[in-house]
């Protein structure tokens, strides 16, 4: 898969020290599979000169917020100038640098490959503080519940989408969501996206300082209050409808779930390097849910 044109965008919070080399690395493994690849960062005013971080690298453009409003907004602000730019398809990444660059032109080559809406990077082996663990567990069972079956690692921050599927999840999506992943997987899930998920290494944040930064000031949880689903048909490039004349709209309530046998449960959990024992264990959860896991 040669992509023309891939933006990859990320929110940013105090990651001066890291970013840059992440930028490196990124670019450095997608060259061989995108013809052009822009980066878009949206900085939610660092208090580190993360801004000022890219000033001579052409590639590369900063936005700073008007104000601080942790991850959330800001990781929408991010989407949304990637969305500008208007390319073929868009990966979203935070700015600590969690992941190895070698793992992005996997995440093209599921979607490409698994004629896919969207890939997420289910996260292997992850650093982050016990809390933020459980709240990644607490939510995807929550989320579970709404959408009828586990959707594995729900508020992953490594998702490759095609721009006509992500500009209505985008469009659907609350500007002030403090946890924009969590929407944009219920929707996907109720919606009946192509969705894929490709596990990948999880690898501590880059740059001395061991404490994470994107949540900024005062940030608070707030899951979604509505189940969000499209009116009609999944949009897809691949179709040969309109995908933006699609819009989302929210359920009045979330209990109508997708049967398991319903055409519209594209989800797959594609093998990676993780451990054999991790892949069973993931294989037996996601076939009790009825999502088909492939390889491992």
């Amino acid at each position: 898969m040669t992509l023309r044109h891939l933006a990859v965008v990320m929110p940013a919070y105090n990651e001066a020290e890291g970013i840059r080399d992440f930028i490196d690395e990124i670019r450095d493994s997608l060259s061989p599979v995108v013809d052009r690849v822009t980066f878009h960062i949206a900085d939610d005013r660092s208090t580190d000169g993360t801004a000022t971080v890219f000033d001579d690298v052409e590639d590369v453009a900063v936005e700073v917020q008007p104000l601080n409003r942790g991850h959330g907004p800001t990781a929408l602000a991010a989407y949304r100038a990637g969305l500008a730019v208007e390319p073929d398809v868009l990966v979203h990444v935070d700015g600590d640098g969690q992941f190895h660059g070698r793992d992005f032109p996997r995440l093209l080559a599921a979607l490409d490959a698994e004629n896919a809406d969207v890939v997420h990077g289910v996260r292997d082996g992850r650093t982050d503080p016990w809390y933020r663990k459980v709240l990644t567990g607490a939510v995807g069972l929550l989320i579970a519940l709404a959408a009828g079956r586990r959707i594995p690692d729900v508020n992953t921050p490594l998702r490759a989408y095609r721009t006509p599927a992500l500009r209505a999840l985008v469009e659907a999506t609350p500007a002030d969501a403090s946890v924009p992943h969590v929407h944009f997987s219920l929707a996907e899930a109720r919606a009946g996206f192509t969705v894929r998920y490709l596990r990948v290494d999880s690898i501590p944040r880059r740059g001395a300082s061991a404490t994470g930064t994107m949540w900024g000031r005062g940030s608070t949880v707030a899951l979604p209050r509505n189940a969000c689903a499209f009116s009609s048909a999944p949009p897809s490039s691949k179709r040969g409808n309109s995908p933006c004349g699609r819009p989302l709209r929210c359920a009045a309530s979330i209990d109508r779930r997708p049967s398991r046998d319903d055409p519209r449960t594209h989800d797959r959990v594609l093998g990676g390097r993780g451990r054999l024992a991790d892949r069973a264990r993931h294989r037996r959860l996601a076939q009790s849910r009825g999502v088909a896991v492939l390889g491992g």
